[in-house]
């Protein structure tokens, strides 16, 4: 049992047998931590590529929802078979990495022109709590022990309970304070939600590392991008919603 639970992570993309299965001898080269760090920073350039050129189409453009919804729907079902299917990693995540690209920069471009300022935060905040969270996993100060992924494990699933509820509820005109108030419990289940989500990068960090050490099929450096990405594009968001509450409470 202890086995099988330091091989999870709070990020459905990386689970206990992630990086089992397939031997290296029948792939060109086993994973390496340098080889993910190159694919991670091909796939982020990407991202920020899309979401340039949404970007600069401005909030006025009649199609930005349509690049936001093409973009999240395309990239929810492309991860679901990359989570699936690890093998075809190094195809869909470049693909994966767009149609993120495309939806965050829809959204970002509203949240800016509400909020004047609040993207550049977000973006600085994100990229900044990555290279914090490394460094300090590098250097020991944070140990993704079993305990750890227990209760970042357990967090992330309460926290997409009520985020799926929330989207149920949405249907019949619910809305759940708790996720959208700018008051002092939902900017306080903000913070929570966002220091969760970079917890989830510590459990990334974990798991990748350890691919490396045994030895995963070369494939898997694209499969551990995709994975890092989709923690990143979560702590962004949270992080643009956190700011957003923040903001509004000024005003």
């Amino acid at each position: 049992m202890a086995g099988a639970m330091a091989w999870r992570s709070g990020n459905p993309a990386i689970q206990a047998d992630t990086f089992r299965g397939g031997s290296a001898a029948f792939d060109a080269g086993v994973m390496t931590i340098g080889g993910t760090v190159n694919k991670t920073g091909l796939s982020l350039v990407m991202l920020m590529i899309a979401a340039g050129y949404v970007w600069n189409r401005g909030a006025a453009d009649p199609v930005i929802g349509a690049f936001i919804m093409a973009g999240a729907l395309g990239g929810f079902v492309l991860a679901l078979v990359t989570v699936f299917k690890h093998g075809w990693a190094p195809y869909t995540t470049p693909i994966y990495a767009v149609l993120e690209g495309l939806a965050l920069g829809g959204i970002s471009v509203i949240f800016e022109a509400t909020y004047p300022g609040i993207v550049s935060q977000a973006v600085f905040l994100t990229f900044g709590t990555l290279a914090a969270l490394l460094i300090a996993y590098r250097a020991g100060v944070i140990r993704a022990t079993d305990n750890f992924k227990r209760g970042v494990l357990a967090a992330t699933g309460g926290i997409a309970l009520l985020y799926f509820l929330s989207f149920i509820l949405g249907f019949f005109g619910v809305s759940v304070p708790l996720i959208h108030s700018n008051g002092a419990f939902g900017i306080l289940f903000s913070m929570f939600v966002v220091v969760i989500a970079a917890l989830n990068l510590v459990l990334d960090f974990d798991l990748i590392e350890k691919g490396a050490a045994r030895g995963a099929p070369k494939y898997m450096e694209w499969y551990g991008a995709f994975a890092l990405l989709v923690t990143l594009v979560w702590l962004y968001l949270e992080i643009l919603r956190l700011l957003a509450k923040l903001q509004s409470r000024q005003r």
